[in-house]
């Protein structure tokens, strides 16, 4: 996959993202698409090759690629519950997540009734379910996350248009990884009252955010509240290894009236890539942050 190819992902998936800014969503306050646009991306919006008549399909077929599998990643608890709005209270930038899913081997067409979940840290770098997990830096004490097992984490199946859309906060910083957002994309399955079960574990990843809106959300209050040195994505770990080929957010609107995230996933939902670790374990045990050992809750919670 090239530079190019990335550009033109995101150009894609931009569209579905002017719409969502412009609906909003009433969380602290309205969304606007006019408000500190990534500019360069927002210009060649609507880009295609002629194929935008085909139902069902990408406008061009360079636009969908097929994502490729990261380790797991860590913190991540089953049972995640149905749910758009996922923020239980926490605070921070709001932020709206417009997930696509497209069935990339049969003509990247919309992929209806996949599984798509995510988990995050909050703004102070807390993972819910596990309140002794230290952000590392300084941040105020974990508080309220002590209580919950579910703050910050939601699924969603799947529309019509192959899209899944989340309310959330921008993610907070954790260890020594860039801010991100977990999220693995499963089909074939059926969602009970115990999470979605059988099928296949199509695709698990990272979704990630240019560092310029990062630092103008950090700023703010609470995020300002965590101290200590930031990973940049050039120096991330997951990022420099595939992660920003894959998972590189589009993201409009203003860190004053919330930002607006897209992704077009392109998937194989016929198979279950094997997923390699990619981190080697620490000293004293404590898997990588993207390490495939550290995708199931330990006895005792690592410090990041």
């Amino acid at each position: 996959m090239t530079d190019s190819d990335i550009t033109r992902r995101r150009v894609f998936a931009l569209g579905g993202a002017a719409a969502g800014a412009a609906l909003g969503f009433g969380l602290y306050s309205h969304f606007s698409s006019d408000e500190d646009t990534d500019t360069g991306v927002a210009g060649r919006e609507g880009a295609g090759s002629g194929r935008e008549g085909v139902p069902g399909t990408a406008p061009d077929a360079e636009l969908c690629v097929l994502n490729r599998s990261l380790a797991p990643g860590p913190y991540h608890l089953d049972g995640a519950p149905l749910r758009k709005d996922i923020t239980e209270g926490r605070q921070g930038v709001p932020l709206r997540l417009r997930l696509t899913v497209r069935d990339h081997p049969h003509a990247c067409a919309v992929l209806a009734g996949a599984d798509v979940e995510i988990w995050h840290c909050d703004a102070w770098g807390y993972y819910s379910g596990y309140p002794d997990a230290r952000p590392g830096g300084r941040a105020p004490a974990a508080g309220g996350a002590a209580g919950s097992r579910t703050f910050l984490r939601g699924c969603q199946t799947t529309d019509a248009g192959g899209l899944a859309e989340f309310t959330t906060v921008f993610p907070g910083w954790s260890g020594t990884r860039a801010p991100h957002i977990n999220v693995r994309v499963r089909t074939g399955g059926s969602r009970t009252d115990r999470g979605y079960e059988g099928g296949r574990l199509n695709w698990t990843g990272q979704l990630f955010f240019p560092d310029t809106y990062t630092d103008a959300v950090y700023a703010k209050s609470p995020y300002n509240r965590h101290t200590g040195t930031r990973t940049p994505l050039a120096q991330d770990l997951v990022y420099r290894r595939g992660g920003g080929k894959d998972g590189l957010m589009t993201l409009t609107g203003g860190v004053d009236t919330g930002l607006v995230g897209v992704l077009t996933i392109g998937i194989d939902p016929a198979r279950e890539p094997t997923q390699a670790a990619t981190g080697a374990p620490r000293s004293g045990g404590t898997p990588a942050p993207d390490s495939a050992a550290s995708a199931s809750r330990p006895a005792n919670p690592p410090s990041p």
